[in-house]
């Protein structure tokens, strides 16, 4: 006689036997034709230029992680209202806490200016010879003269 921790082991035995044998099975009958697209990096039909290690604007990060916070607000709030007449004023009181702080975490995103997507490129300063440091604005053949009357 098996003990739990038995039919545990004979469940992932067998799952695993199962995807072995379809893998195999697979290879078996699929046809085997490799081509210079199929080799390429992508087979999306994008041809791979440049270098792959590209800098992701953190806002997408940041809208990935709100979706999960919200996703996981939402998971909580439906077992909540189904079970809500079985548990009382705490739960209820509980849960608005829990959504007031979610809200508060959303409204600080929406301050902070993370959720708008078109923000305008920042304005980098340059050094000038002569000058200084100056902004993009600043036109060398405009202030020469400028630069001139000073020394």
């Amino acid at each position: 006689m098996l003990t739990d921790f038995g039919y545990i082991l004979l469940f992932i035995l067998t799952g695993a036997i199962f995807v072995g044998v379809a893998l195999s099975v697979a290879k078996l009958i699929r046809p085997h034709r490799p081509n210079e697209a199929k080799l390429m990096t992508y087979e999306c039909g994008e041809i791979p230029f440049g270098d792959a290690r590209v800098q992701f604007n953190n806002r997408f990060y940041i809208i990935g992680l709100m979706f999960l916070i919200f996703e996981v607000e939402i998971l909580l709030l439906f077992p909540w209202a189904v079970v809500f007449k079985d548990i009382g004023w705490f739960a209820f009181f509980a849960m608005f806490v829990f959504v007031f702080l979610i809200f508060i975490g959303f409204i600080y995103e929406l301050g902070k200016g993370q959720l708008q997507w078109d923000i305008p490129k920042p304005r980098i300063p340059r050094y000038v010879e002569g000058v200084g440091v100056v902004d993009d604005d600043y036109n060398e053949e405009e202030n020469a003269e400028q630069v001139v009357e000073l020394n």
